[in-house]
């Protein structure tokens, strides 16, 4: 198979957007995150701050941890009032996502509930990576200088809150393993073994 694309969610703090910019650069293929919300806006040729703002504004809702009907690959016309509403700007992200599975080209994508969108796609490769509070704990104490109490409170809320928008957009639990082809514990295996482990799977799955 010419091209891969490998989806990756993560827990806060188990270092998977690591992981997944390390896997690009060996592999010598594209890492797709925020960019895939300029290249939303730039299909849609809605203003790219309301894709940056709409995961905001889904969270602060009671609905967030509700699941809606999930995502079918819908598009909501220019003329419809909700053209630019969260369900919207999601199925926006997904048809990009769509489009990087189908042009051809190996990628790595974080997030945005990827693996759901490309779930019949025979090309892609979906990774959960995750860790145990502890490692977690320390490794977001690199980025931000706050107590082991509010890291922990911060880890806890970023989570809940990516649990969430899965939920809502799919239907289903974000940290289910059965979502996934590859669940790696990125404490016990390091970064560099969780790259060489998803090139492992890669080998044997796609040969």
């Amino acid at each position: 198979m010419e091209n891969v694309v490998i989806t990756i969610a993560r827990q806060y703090g188990s270092g998977g957007r690591t992981v997944g910019e390390m896997l690009a650069n060996k592999l010598g293929i594209h890492f797709y995150d925020k960019e895939l919300m300029k290249l939303a806006s730039d299909e849609s040729g809605i203003n790219e701050a309301l894709f940056v703002n709409a995961d905001e504004k889904v969270k602060s809702t009671k609905l967030f941890n509700l699941a809606k009907s999930a995502y079918h690959g819908e598009l909501i016309p220019p003329e419809s009032d909700d053209f630019t509403s969260s369900d919207n700007l999601f199925n926006y992200q997904a048809k990009i996502i769509r489009k990087l599975a189908e042009d051809g080209e190996s990628c790595v994508i974080m997030g945005r509930a990827a693996d759901y969108v490309l779930k019949d796609y025979d090309n892609v490769l979906s990774v959960f990576v995750h860790a145990p509070k502890d490692f977690c704990i320390e490794q977001a104490a690199k980025k931000h200088s706050m107590s082991e109490k509010e890291l922990e409170r911060y880890i806890a809320k970023t989570d809940r809150h990516r649990a969430g928008y899965y939920k809502y957009h799919t239907g289903r639990e974000w940290t289910d393993a059965r979502n996934y082809d590859l669940c790696l514990d990125s404490s016990k295996l390091g970064f560099e073994r969780c790259v060489e482990e998803i090139i492992a799977y890669m080998k044997v799955r796609f040969q």
